[in-house]
């Protein structure tokens, strides 16, 4: 190489020649700058004395068979300083041959530092694959660990246990303490979560105060003494800020090859054994018994029981406000399910629904409140009142070849009702596992007038082909966003980002979980279309609407739209 070329390189990057035995001949200040080598400690020596311990040896064989063949090599080596510490370099090694022989002489390396590059992508990948508030694994790492484990149990005949642990009583803690003592619970749970667990178990947070464990059992015996080990942990008393707060867990587990299932039913399995555990009792673990069908015993009793609740009359539809942030004007209502169940009094969906939502229940329980938001629309209407109505639809039921046609017979049915005055709300994870039948669904409905929303948004994996693609006319944030815009900038900055990402699509957006008139005003100055939450009033009977709306008093717009709510 010329001296003058050599010099050029000099100047630009971190230099370095070796001979064909791989010693090295020659470095520069650059290269002695970064490795902290003085020249003298390097000439001479093996280029292996900069071995990091990072690359497995095939690493280094395919790429000295690379050179050595007289081709050039190109990549990303981790190297390691003189004391001790890495770094990373964007090297090019390029065979330089002797002009006589035309043999290769020697090796010339051309590196360029990218350790802070690395470091950055390290960090996204951190931030891609756990939650924020914990530290934990989040769904996306979970969905990995699941798999590997399910792969690892096929191939040495083992068991995985895989476990759902929801708090009980989260809320009135937050309730309570607020969501700043309710967010440091969290985070204490998941460090007593940690600390319980072996090094080689998995414990990742879905969101909310639910968790998710991924165990390797060798004897189930010793399964359950460690799961009663993890709630003895989890329920002593937590001490935050002086004040000293106790709370339980309930865990639902299956065990895989018994369920021999998928990684999401597996989650799924798991989910509807945890609720079992709720109505067990609480503070307590269930076991999803596959051999003995008891969960599914479970779910066919459920079935009956909600179905003559259906023909009873015990099922009923209560309603929560939505708020114009620009007008302060109430525009509309969420329908929402409820059971008035005789004994055991108000029994929310989360109850009930996950036992139901695979039976064609689901499907005339959809019908029921579709007619009945139908009805009271129309009603409504005849008092003076314009006021929309959405209504949500279960995956299943929106999976129905006759959906449209039967949508159809209900609108027919009110032939006073506008078809746009009826909205319906569909999640993203129904949208992510059916887009092509939810795209040509919408369509086909959107066609008789109804329109369509976008629930949870953000909380799956969003994407902006489906929201492109999907002829949806609102998205509503996940409440999981809007609860933490006051005190989080990265909730802040996703708030931000969906709503300058929905007014892109010409979306309405609308926020769940507005709880403060901080909230409203800072929503509203966001650009937000609309608002719901308990700050503005929490779900209704239909027999309290009126006098609530009459109640109602906005603040004036420059406080936002939301000020000392009138609740039920």
């Amino acid at each position: 190489m010329s001296a003058r070329y050599r010099a050029a390189v000099d100047a630009a990057a971190i230099f370095s020649e070796t001979d064909k035995s791989g010693i090295i001949t020659y470095v520069n200040e650059q290269f002695c700058d970064i490795s902290g080598y003085s020249a003298q400690e390097l000439i001479g020596q093996n280029h292996r004395i900069l071995n990091s311990g990072q690359h497995p040896p095939e690493f280094f064989i395919d790429m000295w068979k690379k050179v050595s063949r007289g081709q050039v090599w190109k990549g990303e080596i981790c190297n390691r300083k003189k004391d001790g510490s890495l770094y990373w370099v964007e090297s090019t090694i390029v065979p330089m041959y002797d002009d006589a022989s035309q043999r290769v002489q020697k090796y010339v390396s051309i590196r360029f530092d990218v350790t802070e590059k690395r470091k950055f992508l390290e960090t996204l990948q951190w931030q891609a694959e756990h939650d924020e508030l914990t530290g934990l694994p989040n769904r996306f790492l979970l969905s990995k660990a699941l798999d590997q484990a399910i792969v690892k149990a096929k191939s040495q005949s083992s068991t995985v246990a895989v476990g759902v642990l929801d708090l009980d009583g989260f809320k009135q803690i937050n309730d309570r303490y607020g969501h700043e003592i309710g967010d440091r619970l969290l985070v204490a749970v998941a460090d007593r979560l940690k600390h319980s667990m072996r090094i080689e178990d998995t414990v990742a947070r879905l969101g909310g105060d639910e968790f998710v464990l991924i165990l390797g059992v060798r004897d189930p015996k010793v399964l359950e003494s460690a799961l009663q080990r993890l709630l003895a942990a989890l329920s002593a008393v937590y001490i935050i800020d002086g004040i000293g707060i106790n709370i339980s867990a309930s865990i639902g587990v299956t065990l895989y090859p018994n369920d021999n299932e998928n990684a999401d039913t597996l989650l799924r399995h798991a989910d509807q054994a945890m609720y079992k555990a709720k109505q067990s009792g609480r503070n307590c673990f269930y076991l999803f018994d596959v051999s003995k069908d008891k969960m599914d015993k479970s779910a066919f009793d459920t079935v009956i029981r909600v179905r003559q609740a259906l023909h009873d009359g015990e099922l009923c539809l209560h309603y929560q406000p939505k708020i114009s942030l620009s007008s302060g004007a109430v525009i509309g209502f969420e329908a929402l399910l409820r059971w008035q169940h005789p004994r055991d009094g108000l029994i929310l969906p989360q109850y009930f629904i996950p036992l139901i939502e695979q039976s064609d229940l689901i499907v005339e329980i959809g019908e029921w409140v579709i007619d009945q938001a139908l009805s009271q629309i129309e009603q409504w209407a005849d008092l003076g009142h314009s006021w929309s109505v959405s209504v949500n639809i279960a995956a299943l039921h929106l999976k129905k070849e006759n959906f449209v046609k039967s949508l159809k017979f209900l609108l027919d049915s009110h032939p006073n009702v506008l078809p746009q005055m009826l909205d319906i709300e569909i999640t993203e994870s129904v949208v992510i596992e059916h887009l092509s039948h939810v795209t040509q669904c919408l369509i086909a409905c959107q066609d008789l007038g109804v329109t369509f929303s976008l629930d949870d948004f953000g909380t799956g994996y969003s994407s902006l082909s489906y929201l492109k693609q999907l002829p949806t006319q609102s998205i509503k944030i996940d409440k999981s966003f809007i609860r933490d815009i006051l005190i989080d900038k990265d909730s802040l900055g996703l708030t931000k980002a969906i709503i300058g990402l929905a007014k892109s699509f010409n979306r309405e957006v609308i926020a769940e979980g507005v709880e403060t008139v901080e909230h409203g005003v800072l929503l509203m100055n966001l650009g937000c279309d609309v608002a719901q939450g308990y700050g503005i009033a929490k779900p209704m009977p239909v027999e309290k609407v009126p006098s609530w709306v009459a109640k109602f008093v906005p603040a004036h717009l420059s406080r936002g739209v939301i000020d000392k709510p009138h609740r039920p």
